[in-house]
């Protein structure tokens, strides 16, 4: 199959493939400083949650570079860079989980001569990189097991390789099942208002040659009603100790049309997706996006000026509603307070 890249590391420079562009065009946006990357972040140039905490690892490296450049001290710059970075979006864990990593690395380092401590830096995000996409295809080859012979699967906004470093979480899930020959067709959501599931995963489905219909959002419910989706898989932004499962708004529908319909409803992320931090959802902040998402359809308004709107980028679902949650240490079913802290033990 063909290699998707949502972004790589070449030259002491950041190319991310611009997300905003596909599926018309293939272009990547090269990064030069840190302010870049958050930029990126923000405007969903890259985007999915393990591919934006693997992009800020890197914007570190590229504002410790920045710093040295101009004869600014580590000390000084480092904490700077890292709450720039973290302002970018607030619910993606993965994004903090990064972070952190780089600055406990810099802690490691920060008596080191510059240089030093920038190759240190430089490796450590090296080293999330790797194992972002060694967990995406470990889960996927036991999240395949889940999936029964010619199955049809509905999925939600894009957990593949675009929203990761390589392979994918839910979509990871679905190509590995694709490559044992087990995937009749995949039902992708439209996912209103970016149209990722219409833009990002019909694209990189098509790309890698798995069997592929787009539907609108408020169409998969009948589809359940009529037995044509034999399981839904999704990824997660944060899941919270309880187990409830912050992902693109639309999901949570889509959980209680699942489990209306005694579909299996199966959340997939790297533990690193875990945040033991927060008790539950309630807990896990919901990023509101600008209006002009709901309001445009490409240049063209579509809500009158007059008409509020309200764009929350993503939604909570409740534990309860999970099947199972899939990861690289193995599949966890409801109750998941117990085997998610043993996860990240």
């Amino acid at each position: 199959m063909p290699a998707i890249h949502s972004l790589y590391w070449q030259d002491g420079q950041l190319y991310l493939l611009d997300q905003n562009g596909l599926p018309d065009r293939i272009e990547y946006l090269t990064c030069r400083t840190y302010l870049e990357v958050a930029k990126a972040i923000r405007d969903m140039t890259v985007r999915g949650a393990p591919a934006i905490g693997v992009a800020a690892a890197f914007g570190v490296v590229l504002g410790a570079k920045e710093a040295m450049a101009t004869g600014r001290s580590l000390a000084e710059a480092v904490p700077e860079i890292v709450a720039a970075l973290a302002a970018t979006r607030p619910t993606a864990v993965n994004l903090f989980w990064a972070l952190e990593r780089m600055q406990e690395r810099w802690k490691e380092v920060k008596d080191l001569r510059p240089a030093e401590a920038l190759a240190a830096l430089e490796q450590e995000a090296q080293a999330i990189y790797a194992a972002e996409e060694e967990a995406n295809r470990r889960l996927a080859e036991l999240g395949k097991d889940l999936i029964p012979a010619g199955a049809r699967v509905l999925t939600h906004c894009n957990a593949g390789a675009l929203a990761t470093v390589g392979y994918g979480t839910a979509l990871g899930v679905i190509r590995a099942a694709h490559e044992a020959g087990k995937i009749a067709m995949v039902y992708a959501d439209e996912t209103r208002p970016r149209l990722q599931g219409a833009r990002l995963t019909a694209w990189e489905l098509t790309t890698l040659g798995i069997p592929v219909t787009v539907i609108c959002d408020n169409m998969a419910a009948f589809l359940m009603s009529q037995d044509k989706v034999d399981l839904v898989i999704v990824g997660a932004d944060r899941i919270a100790a309880n187990g409830d499962v912050a992902n693109k708004i639309g999901t949570y529908g889509l959980a209680i049309a699942a489990h209306h319909h005694g579909v299996p409803f199966y959340v997939a992320a790297p533990t690193s997706t875990i945040d033991l931090k927060v008790a539950s959802g309630r807990d896990i902040p919901i990023e509101e996006r600008a209006e002009a998402e709901v309001r445009l359809w490409g240049d063209k308004a579509v809500v009158p000026a007059e008409a509020r709107v309200l764009n929350p980028a993503f939604d909570i679902t409740p534990a309860h509603l999970v099947s199972a949650i899939i990861t690289e240490k193995g599949f966890f079913r409801p109750p998941f307070a117990a085997s998610l802290q043993a996860a990240r033990g």
